[in-house]
């Protein structure tokens, strides 16, 4: 049996999940990620994931994206 773990618990989410956890679109968030300087993503390999804690940071720090 397969344990699903909460979104607000996962360190880390898929685009899909962080779209969903956030508001934010899908394609808004890949603009965002592919940037050297974003702070908020995690590489694995070609997969990208988002840092939901920095994400949330990032968030609460800006005033317009």
């Amino acid at each position: 049996m397969k344990k699903e773990v909460p979104i607000w618990e996962k360190s880390t989410l898929t685009l899909q999940e962080a779209a969903a956890y956030s508001g934010l679109g899908v394609c808004k968030l890949r603009k965002m990620t592919d940037s050297e300087k974003c702070k908020f993503v995690l590489w694995n390999g070609g997969k990208r994931l988002i840092k939901r804690r920095l994400l949330d940071e990032y968030i609460d720090n800006s005033y317009s994206i």
